[in-house]
C-alpha cells in the first residue's frame, strides 16, 4: 500500500495517533540495521497497529496485546477500561486491521501482565506501550518491554506527559532515572527510548529530520543526556494569487474612500440640522406673539 493510501486508511480508523508519531514509527520501523519482532501492548481500534503491520518484514512476528471487551484483572484497571473503552471490541479491531492487511497479527486477548508468556525475551526491535494508564500496570509494562527488547531496540510510551495520566509519567521517568532507559526523542504524546546507546540513534534521527520540512525539532540538554523534541509543523494558509490580492486591496481602498465621503456628508447634515433647530428655537416666541396679535385683530369688538 502506498503512503498516501495508508494515511487515508489511518484517517478512517478512530483513535489517537498523530502525524508526527506516524512519521517516527515509519522511520524507526524502516531501520534496515534493526532486526527482530514487533510488539504493541494496548491497541484500541488498531490505528497504530495498522501502520506497524505495514513495516513487518518476512520472518518477523507482530504481536498485539489488549483486553478488548474482556474484564480487567483488578478493580482499578476494570474501572479505567469501563470508563474509557466501554465500546471497544476485538471484532472492531480485526475489521479495521483486515481493511488494510491480508492477515491479522498474533493477538493476545488479555491483560499485558501475561505478555511474557507469549513473547520471548530479547526478541523485539520495536515495542509500543499504550495500555493501562495506572502506575502499577505501566511499571510492569516497562519491565516487560525491557525484557523483550533487543539491546538496541526502541520502545515508544504513549501519554507520558498528559495531565490525565500521571501514572504513566511516573513510571516512564522512573525508568529513565532508575532502570537505565535512555530517552531518544519526544513528541507531544509519546516518548521514544532505548536500553541501548541513544547517541547513534539520535545522530541518525537528526540527519533524517534535517530532510523533513513537515517536522520541526530542537535538542535539549538533560544533565549528561540530550533529548530531541519534535512535532508537526503547522501548515501555512495557502497564499492568494497576487492578482487577487491586488484586486482586494483596490476594492478596500475604494470602500475606504466612499466611507470617508459619506462620513463628511453626514457631518454637514448634522451641522445644518443643528443650525435649523437653533433658528426655530429663536423664532418660536416671536411667531407665537404675532399669531396672538392677529387673532385679537380679527375678533370683533363687543
Amino acid at each position: 500500500m502506498s503512503a498516501p493510501d495508508l494515511t487515508a486508511a489511518l484517517e478512517r480508523i478512530p483513535g489517537w495517533f498523530w502525524p508526527a508519531d506516524q512519521r517516527l514509527f515509519e522511520w524507526f520501523l524502516s531501520d534496515q540495521d534493526a532486526s527482530g519482532d514487533v510488539l504493541e501492548m494496548g491497541t484500541y481500534l488498531g490505528k497504530s497497529a495498522v501502520l506497524i503491520g505495514g513495516h513487518v518484514r518476512r520472518g518477523e512476528r507482530f504481536t498485539v496485546c489488549d483486553l478488548f471487551e474482556s474484564d480487567a484483572p483488578d478493580a482499578d484497571n476494570d474501572a479505567e477500561t469501563s470508563r474509557s473503552y466501554a465500546t471497544l471490541t476485538r471484532h472492531q479491531f480485526e475489521q479495521n486491521y483486515l481493511g488494510v492487511h491480508d492477515t491479522l497479527p498474533e493477538i493476545v486477548h488479555g491483560p499485558t501482565s501475561v505478555i511474557l508468556d507469549h513473547v520471548k525475551a530479547d526478541t523485539c526491535r520495536f515495542v509500543h506501550v499504550d495500555a493501562s494508564h495506572l502506575y502499577t500496570q505501566v511499571a510492569d509494562d516497562v519491565l516487560a518491554a525491557r525484557t523483550v527488547l533487543r539491546p538496541d531496540g526502541i520502545v515508544a510510551f504513549d501519554d507520558y506527559r498528559s495531565e490525565h495520566t500521571p501514572g504513566v509519567a511516573l513510571a516512564v521517568w522512573e525508568a529513565v532515572g532508575r532502570l537505565g532507559l535512555e530517552p531518544v526523542c519526544v513528541t507531544t504524546h509519546k516518548l521514544y527510548g532505548t536500553w541501548g546507546d541513544a547517541m547513534p540513534v539520535q545522530e541518525r534521527l537528526l540527519e533524517w529530520l534535517a530532510t523533513r520540512p513537515d517536522l520541526w525539532h530542537t535538542t535539549d540538554v538533560l544533565g549528561d543526556r540530550r533529548l530531541v523534541r519534535l512535532n508537526q509543523r503547522k501548515k501555512p494558509k495557502p497564499a492568494q494569487p497576487q492578482s487577487e490580492l491586488d484586486r482586494l486591496t483596490a476594492e478596500l481602498r475604494r470602500t475606504t474612500a466612499e466611507l470617508k465621503k459619506v462620513t463628511a456628508e453626514s457631518r454637514q447634515a448634522v451641522q445644518a440640522l443643528k443650525k435649523a433647530t437653533k433658528e426655530v428655537s429663536v423664532l418660536g416666541p416671536v411667531a407665537h406673539r404675532a399669531a396672538g396679535w392677529l387673532r385679537r385683530r380679527s375678533t370683533p369688538a363687543k
